[in-house]
């Protein structure tokens, strides 16, 4: 009987000892784990911050260009003239007019309006224009 429970014993520690190393081993590869993920973290760390370097493609000019096309043709004291606003968009200004005001009722798109960011959008002209040339020209979006 002393026998047996001898066996059993070193059974038991031997199952205590495998145990143990088990864990020993998993707490190592967690530690591994975790310092992959710290390592992973600093260079997309790294990598977001060489991104934030570089100036985004921003237009500086969009409000002034904006501007100008209402300047150039949609005020009441233009730069041009109203033939050349028909040779331009090969319609009177009254229905370009029109049209715009119909198309403003319709679809919130052409409306100007503030985005996320809180920058005021286009003009609805400076849209419609450009809806115009893309049917116009059967240019793609």
């Amino acid at each position: 009987m002393s026998n047996l429970r001898r066996v059993l014993e070193r059974q038991q520690k031997e199952e205590e000892e495998i145990r143990r190393r088990r864990a020993i081993e998993d707490q190592e590869a967690d530690e591994e784990e975790e310092e992959m993920l710290a390592t992973a973290v600093c260079m997309l760390n790294q990598s977001r911050q060489h991104r934030r370097r570089c100036t985004p493609n921003v237009d500086k000019r969009m409000k002034s260009r904006g501007k100008n096309l209402l300047e150039d043709y949609f005020i009441s004291n233009s730069l041009y003239h109203v033939s050349k606003f028909r040779e331009r968009y090969r319609m009177q200004p009254y229905l370009f007019q029109e049209i715009m005001h119909d198309i403003c009722n319709y679809d919130t798109y052409f409306i100007q309006k503030y985005d996320v960011v809180g920058v005021l959008g286009l003009l609805p002209e400076k849209k419609l224009t450009a809806a115009l040339r893309m049917l116009a020209y059967g240019a793609s979006a």
